[in-house]
């Protein structure tokens, strides 16, 4: 108890007292006299044939979060949000000084943010673990996660704890393989300097590392660099990955760019399992689409690259594979798929469509409980690609579980003008999916993204929905 003693004669707040040890001897002898004098009094009484008067009840301990050890404290305080640990710190001038303890930050810092730095490492630095919560990954815990560069060549960008720095990861890069993971470089990094204060530095170039300045807002964030001439100082393996960007390097200033925060669908059981998708459609590198689902329908939205693409499955408007000879014949699938696009729009026309087309439905609903999850129970029937219909990924699966009947919706920056093209869309397997376009006689597999990523998790259908929505209405 003498850290407990020391810490409360510290500060001068009237609730940081230690009741039981402060009590004067003199007031605790007489407590107990008074207390004996009534005992004796109460037998004399009852001895006697008198009426004893009840003893009065001893009045309750006061006892409060101040009187714990420092060592209980330090561990309460350590399982506490780190958000909610400077108000603590007002509380009392014991708290204040519990809160220096430097093993609750960095219990913080491994829970809130992954990091496994030793602490002989801090030490070698000369910082401390409240330091890096509090001047590095607090002020900076909104921008990770996973974001979407705003302008005409949209790429994605994952910002992540990366040991005592914070570095954002820009990508995709160059890919030539579907089931292969995605591949990022750095683009610019956040980290504590000598003096114990934070640095932004941008990675990109080919120059060193120079300053670069956040604007943090919700659910978005800018960058601006003092350096200007980013596409100009752009190595020759970056002017590859970047591809096409170099064709319109007049569209998109990459020492000033925005970002909006992109969420992934939260998984509910009688859905497929959502999430992100690569899918090899041109030569400059693999397209990244989001899969999602809403009701009846499921949507695949094209996230990267420098046309808005949306894929509408109608998961209730099933094509029957039988042992998979509809696809053997190119004019009788296409007869069939323009068949179900033909009554689409009739009920389109007369309003009788189900609910839910075109629309933003909840993805809470009954969805693909009898549909899509229950597809990966059926007995998979082969699979060949329809004689004339081209890809450029010719190691796709060759049996698969169900089709639908899909409309891919293009809207390219130049006509602004939606395209709506009818097609088969494939499941092959929880990893595999697939789409022909009849009008255009063209085949795009997706294969499931295999990085992990944190952060991502949308914290209500509401604000998934609403993301959705803004990738979707975005003007071009």
């Amino acid at each position: 108890m003498e850290d407990c003693a020391c810490l409360c004669g510290l500060g001068s707040s009237r609730a940081c007292q230690c009741h039981q040890e402060c009590q004067r001897p003199a007031e605790t002898a007489t407590a107990e006299e008074k207390h004996l004098e009534a005992d004796a009094a109460a037998r004399c009484c009852a001895g006697s044939g008198g009426i004893s008067s009840p003893r009065p009840p001893t009045p309750p301990l006061h006892c409060s979060l101040q009187d714990l050890p420092v060592e209980v404290l330090v561990e309460i305080f350590g399982s506490l949000p780190g958000t909610d640990l400077p108000s603590l710190a007002l509380a009392c001038t014991k708290f204040h000084h519990i809160l220096h303890t430097d093993s609750i930050w960095r219990r913080r810092c491994r829970e809130e943010f992954g990091l496994r730095e030793n602490l002989q490492n801090l030490e070698m630095m000369g910082m401390s673990y409240r330091e890096v919560y509090a001047k590095l990954f607090h002020p900076y815990r909104g921008i990770l996660g996973l974001w979407q560069l705003d302008g005409a060549i949209k790429t994605l960008l994952n910002v992540v704890v990366d040991g005592l720095c914070i570095t954002g990861w820009y990508g995709p890069c160059l890919n030539l393989h579907v089931d292969g993971p995605m591949q990022f470089k750095p683009s610019f990094r956040i980290r504590l300097t000598e003096r114990k204060s934070a640095t932004v530095e941008c990675m990109a170039g080919h120059s060193r590392p120079h300053s670069r300045h956040i604007q943090i807002r919700k659910n978005r964030f800018s960058t601006r660099c003092n350096k200007t001439d980013h596409l100009k100082d752009l190595p020759a393996q970056q002017r590859e990955d970047w591809g096409r960007v170099l064709v319109q390097k007049g569209q998109t200033r990459y020492d000033c760019l925005t970002y909006r925060r992109l969420y992934l669908q939260p998984n509910h059981p009688e859905d497929l399992i959502p999430g992100l998708f690569q899918g090899k459609y041109h030569r400059f590198g693999l397209m990244i689409a989001m899969l999602s689902f809403h009701g009846k329908y499921a949507r695949v939205t094209k996230i990267t690259g420098d046309f808005t693409q949306t894929l509408e499955i109608h998961l209730r408007r099933r094509i029957q594979l039988g042992d998979g000879k509809i696809f053997r014949n190119f004019n009788k699938l296409y007869r069939v798929v323009l068949e179900i696009h033909e009554q689409v729009i009739r009920e389109q026309e007369d309003g009788t469509e189900e609910s839910g087309a075109h629309g933003w439905q909840s993805p809470a609903q009954p969805s693909v409980g009898e549909s899509g999850a229950a597809a990966l129970e059926e007995q998979p029937v082969p699979f060949v690609l329809p004689v004339g219909v081209r890809s450029r990924n010719q190691n796709y699966p060759r049996t698969c579980r169900m089709c639908c009947y899909g409309v891919d919706t293009v809207t390219t920056c130049c006509s602004g003008y939606p395209w709506r093209f009818p097609g088969v869309f494939i499941l092959f397997d929880e990893n595999h999916l697939g789409f022909i376009c009849l009008e255009t006689k063209y085949f795009i597999l997706f294969g499931r993204v295999q990085n992990t990523f944190q952060n991502v998790e949308a914290p209500s259908p509401q604000a998934f929905l609403k993301m959705l929505k803004n990738i979707q209405s975005r003007p071009h």
